[in-house]
């Protein structure tokens, strides 16, 4: 591996100013919260009312007040996470055009954000729910059917949290620390954020994760380039580096299904996650979520650019088998050390809020429909917040995902089981809880399967006679789940939903 510049005391202490502040005004939020929200008061953190439902839907829903401008950083910073600043830009050094599938993804989501959110929202509000598994218990009748999506959302954040502790763990270890001291400073930063900010931390310091991220992304893809002769010169030497199939394709004809199959998966399955679903649910109108699905997609423009890092920094000559430490390891060699470690706490803040909404989400599902009512309140959300975190960890430390994209890739082969019971239940068409269930256990149970057959590669060889192409693995048990889901509703027509929502 080349020689990498380690990073110096003035790094580290511009790193620890600005990630330190961001975790200081999430934990004290709660105390000048009124000031941002216009002089409201903001809710006892006392015992006695933290027993309360308004109390905990103050701290998982943020009261359900959050308007057009504070829901569009909140959604936008539970959705452009260490995914996007470290994964994205890894794959894109280690494979290519390849790695640019989360392109078309974020494009693909915007639409159905428009029309089928809304319709969420407004389910959700008329009813009080908190969750994708309320709504599904409301519309099915089924207990078995909403424990099993509180499951799904449950166990399906944990690697994706497990993605936002990397990228928080990547930034340390390129600061100069070594072994577990980067993880378990990941770890507990975020625990102290979550547990005492609630949702409302992330929500008013999403701004501050924005405005970082926007400023180390603009001075990366302008100063950058001009450093190594231009963007002609770089995309030259790329080809050199990954070499193109043809003249008229920049991917291998084997990458192009996966490519497009990973996108369409990735784009269904992106806000069935607990923390997505929190963001919309924590708008104040329907309104708020169909405004934010305008003007999100100028996170895709953001996002395009930071894809571009991986190919800069073969260019820049970054050699490395740890295909996560590409992007620290191109700011360190590139930038002077004071901006390497502004840019380092943007890309930690980057993890931190979204991961702290991923947290709260996936404690919503465990306190709203997995334990019992009487155990309902702020300090049991703050305690199941803090075991999703810890499930997190331990896929940091057992998963052994080639990529660290790979993790999130396997959320979403679970979370897309949910599909049918949350977005089809919309429809017209007649499927019944017990069709459902079926549907969901199959498809769950393929789903993983082919990932561990595959050593959790998010896509799978599918063979028919003599065609065989790679395809998205949750894609496929997607397609099992609601063929079964179907077959068995007809079979068993038992609780059937016979109107979509208004």
């Amino acid at each position: 591996m080349n020689s990498i510049p380690a990073s110096d005391t003035i790094a580290l202490v511009v790193f620890i100013l600005f990630f330190g502040l961001t975790i200081v005004a999430g934990s004290t939020v709660s105390h000048w919260k009124g000031w941002f929200s216009g002089g409201k008061k903001a809710p006892s953190s006392s015992p006695t009312e933290g027993h309360s439902g308004h109390d905990t839907e103050e701290w998982g829903l943020g009261g359900r007040e959050f308007g057009a401008w504070v829901t569009w950083f909140l959604v936008g910073g539970d959705f452009y996470t260490a995914y996007t600043v470290i994964a994205v830009p890894a794959l894109v050094y280690a494979v290519g055009a390849y790695g640019f599938f989360a392109l078309p993804y974020t494009i693909i989501v915007y639409p159905f954000i428009f029309i089928v959110m809304p319709k969420l929202w407004k389910i959700a509000n008329d009813g009080g729910h908190a969750t994708a598994a309320d709504m599904i218990r409301a519309r099915f009748g089924s207990r078995t059917l909403e424990l099993a999506v509180a499951f799904s959302g449950l166990i399906a954040v944990m690697p994706y949290i497990a993605l936002q502790l990397i990228g928080i763990r990547t930034v340390v270890e390129a600061l100069g620390f070594s072994g577990q001291i980067p993880l378990v400073i990941a770890f507990v930063s975020l625990a102290a954020y979550t547990w005492l900010g609630g949702l409302h931390a992330p929500a008013l310091t999403a701004f501050i994760k924005d405005i970082m991220i926007y400023i180390a992304v603009i001075a990366a893809v302008t100063l950058i380039p001009i450093k190594l002769g231009g963007y002609g010169h770089m995309f030259d030497v790329m080809n050199s580096v990954v070499a193109m199939p043809d003249a008229d394709h920049v991917m291998k004809a084997g990458q192009m299904m996966p490519y497009a199959t990973l996108a369409l998966s990735s784009a269904l399955a992106a806000f069935l996650y607990p923390h997505t679903l929190t963001g919309i649910l924590a708008a104040k109108s329907a309104d708020t979520v169909r405004q934010n699905a305008v003007y999100l997609p100028i996170y895709t423009i953001v996002l395009g650019l930071i894809a571009l890092l991986g190919m800069m920094a073969h260019v820049a000559g970054i050699d490395t088998t740890v295909s996560s430490m590409v992007v620290p390891y191109l700011f360190l060699k590139l930038f002077p050390d004071w901006f390497a470690g502004f840019a380092f706490a943007a890309i930690a803040v980057g993890a931190l809020v979204p991961a702290a909404v991923m947290a709260i989400g996936a404690a919503n599902l465990l306190t709203n429909n997995i334990l019992p009512k009487s155990y309902a309140g702020v300090t049991t959300s703050r305690v199941a917040a803090f075991g999703v975190k810890l499930g997190a960890l331990l896929c940091v430390m057992f998963l052994n995902a080639k990529f660290a994209i790979d993790l999130q890739l396997l959320g979403g082969v679970i979370i897309l089981q949910t599909f049918p019971a949350l977005i089809l239940g919309l429809t017209k068409f007649r499927f019944s809880s017990t069709g459902m269930l079926s549907g969901w256990v199959v498809g769950t149970v393929v789903g993983l399967a082919m990932c561990w057959s595959d050593g959790l590669k998010p896509v799978h060889t599918l063979a028919i006679g003599g065609w065989s192409e790679l395809v998205s693995t949750g894609l496929l048990a997607l397609v099992v789940n609601i063929i079964v889901a179907g077959v068995v509703s007809v079979i068993v027509p038992n609780r059937s939903v016979a109107v979509a929502a208004e």
